[in-house]
């Protein structure tokens, strides 16, 4: 039986995948700041995406995206600002994006929050 690290890190391929098939560039991945982890970094045009992933089974403990509470996009959001800061990036609009599996079905769910929304 897998973990749930490595069974994040087959979604998380699967995601880059997908995401890259409609125009995306990959900037990076799994990047792990002070506050938390940034899944996938993807820019299309002078949008840079924050992209988190998730995977569920089933419905049983809600969507991918019900696990997104207050708290984890703060965090997100801490740590995204600390990674633009580091890797010096700017004149960007800032979107956050879910992709979550259920099962083998890919949802990707846009703008869960934009920049100007969690204080860029």
């Amino acid at each position: 039986m897998k973990n749930n690290r490595a069974i994040g890190n087959i979604y998380e391929k699967k995601a880059q995948s997908y995401i890259e098939k409609r125009g995306y560039n990959i900037i990076d991945t799994n990047y792990y700041g002070k506050h938390g982890e940034l899944d996938i970094i993807a820019k299309k045009d002078t949008i840079l995406v924050i992209i988190e992933v998730k995977y569920r089974k089933s419905l049983k403990y809600g969507s991918g995206l019900e696990a997104i509470d207050k708290k984890k996009m703060r965090r997100i959001y801490k740590t995204t600002k600390e990674y633009i800061y580091k890797k010096r990036i700017e004149n960007v609009d800032i979107r956050f994006d879910c992709i979550y599996f259920l099962d083998e079905k890919i949802f990707w769910i846009k703008n869960i929050a934009w920049g100007d929304e969690v204080g860029f």
